[in-house]
């Protein structure tokens, strides 16, 4: 791992973002929240947070960080279900991965709890979005 010893402690923020596109009727199913396994939506949402407290033991050179908050949202979008997660911590590196982390699980939660209905959903657009504090400082995708 990095050495993050000498760097200081400041907040730190990331949000990424991600998209599962599938057909109108499996969306139709996932927005009932009558699917086989449940409310899919809400279980992957549990499942990112779940993610981003986890991500150091998933991503080998990833440090552990006392994350402070962490937000998963999965919301209807043109084609597909959109998943949002926002990360916080006061630390000595960043949250970039656990956000990214937390939007690939919420992702493949998503997969997972609609594949009955459609086998051929896919994974789009896993990509930082933004992320505040560091010595690096703000940064925004464009």
């Amino acid at each position: 791992m990095v050495d993050v010893s000498d760097k200081a402690v400041t907040a730190r923020e990331a949000v990424a973002e991600g998209f599962v596109r599938m057909a109108p009727q499996t969306l139709a199913l996932a927005l009932s929240g009558e699917g086989k396994k449940g409310d899919v939506r809400a279980v992957a949402e549990i499942a990112g947070v779940m993610a981003a407290k986890r991500t150091s033991d998933l991503i080998p050179m990833c440090h552990p960080l006392p994350i402070a908050r962490a937000e998963v949202r999965v919301e209807a979008g043109e084609g597909g279900l959109s998943v949002t997660a926002r990360v916080k911590t006061t630390g000595q590196t960043g949250v970039e991965m656990e956000a990214l982390t937390a939007v690939s699980v919420a992702c493949l939660t998503l997969y997972d709890m609609l594949k009955a209905a459609e086998k051929g959903m896919v994974i789009e657009g896993v990509r930082l979005v933004s992320k505040t504090g560091g010595k690096s400082g703000d940064w925004n995708a464009g």
